[in-house]
């Protein structure tokens, strides 16, 4: 081989190598923007919203559903009473709570940030409004005094008892004011399905889980309460993959038996 191609051999072989660079940079830099600013992954570690959400599911969040606000990214801003702007690395208070605010609808399935401990987040359903009276009789659900409808169908099938009772849970179909339909779960009668009447606070949102009767949400005013906008991180859209919990990170052999393939790309409603 002459020194000429040898020479003109190298430079095409570390011109590849950049280009092959270029692409692995550019591909990064993209999942990074979309895991900062559009869609969080996110996984559910509880039986709150059995039987939408099951533990094991891996959800993507909008972040745009709702704005970006001091808790739309993976740390915390202290000091911080309006929404983040990036610039240089630092973060810059402006009036208001949210940056292209959308605000929560009845009805949505929300990650938000536990009021009591924020590097903890929550995922439930919005169920008040800012002002909306919430008041749980006899198990039923009563939205600034209606009732919500309630219809009981099949039983939950829940061999596993991962929802937190089992194997057979009763089933309800409820139906919110503005048309979301979504199931919930019943346990029979616990000392929350007759709570006290809840004002919704401005600026705030009361938030449960479907599976009622094993779910620690707002009607906990000391624990969970009425969640602030400032909180929300965003709405959960679809879920992306999912496994049981009895999946072993050791077993790889059994992973094919424990993945759910039909819960794979499935919309949260």
């Amino acid at each position: 081989m002459s020194k000429d191609s040898y020479m003109f051999g190298d430079k095409s072989l570390g011109a590849e190598m950049w280009e092959t660079a270029k692409v692995i940079v550019q591909a990064l830099a993209i999942a990074f923007f979309v895991r900062l600013f559009l869609f969080q992954p996110f996984n559910i570690p509880s039986a709150s919203m059995y039987p939408t959400l099951k533990i094991g599911d891996y959800l993507f969040v909008s972040k745009l559903s709702y704005g970006y606000g001091k808790y739309s990214f993976n740390f915390q801003l202290g000091g911080f009473s309006g929404p983040p702007i990036i610039k240089c690395c630092n973060f810059v208070d402006f009036p208001g709570r949210k940056i292209l605010p959308d605000l929560p609808k009845r009805g949505d399935v929300a990650v938000f940030k536990y009021p009591q401990d924020l590097t903890i987040d929550y995922i439930k359903r919005v169920i008040g409004l800012p002002g909306d009276h919430i008041q749980m009789k006899n198990g039923v659900l009563f939205i600034n005094n209606q009732e919500v409808k309630k219809e009981r169908i099949e039983d939950y099938v829940d061999p596993d008892g991962e929802s937190g009772r089992g194997p057979v849970v009763a089933q309800f179909r409820e139906t919110l004011p503005n048309g979301v339909v979504y199931n919930v779960l019943d346990f029979g009668q616990t000392d929350e399905d007759n709570t006290e009447e809840y004002v919704v606070p401005a600026d705030h949102y009361f938030m449960m889980g479907d599976n009622r009767d094993n779910s620690q949400d707002s009607r906990f005013l000391d624990k969970v309460g009425y969640v602030p906008i400032e909180n929300f991180v965003g709405r959960a859209d679809i879920i992306f993959f999912s496994f049981k919990p009895s999946a072993s990170l050791f077993q790889p052999w059994n992973w094919p038996f424990e993945i759910r393939y039909s819960r794979f790309f499935n919309w949260v409603r």
